[in-house]
């Protein structure tokens, strides 16, 4: 995962645009997007990581995190290493109980 993806990821679970993200933090216009093809500097990186509640080392090492296990925070189960289909049944066994609460 890249470092625009890791952002655009935190933008969306907090609801806000890249486009807000830049306002806030004092970032150029299309600034943010750039970084698809480019390095950001530290400083920019602290002001996102900041905007975010984050370190900058999460948004680094984020790009790194390439299970699913590694992306949700779940590693063992019973001492037991959890696969990435493994990840997928509980996403669904919690949405079937989700939909279910919700009728």
């Amino acid at each position: 995962m890249t470092i625009l993806q890791s952002i655009k990821d935190l933008a969306n679970i907090n609801q806000v645009s890249l486009a807000e993200v830049e306002r806030q933090t004092g970032l150029s216009n299309g600034s943010i997007t750039k970084w698809g093809k480019s390095s950001p500097s530290i400083d920019k990186l602290e002001k996102v990581a900041t905007f975010f509640n984050v370190s900058v080392d999460y948004l680094l090492n984020n790009q790194t995190k390439n299970s699913l296990a590694e992306k949700y925070g779940v590693f063992a189960f019973d001492g037991e290493p959890v696969t990435d289909e493994e990840v997928e049944f509980l996403k669904s066994v919690l949405a079937a109980k989700r939909a279910s609460e919700n009728k």
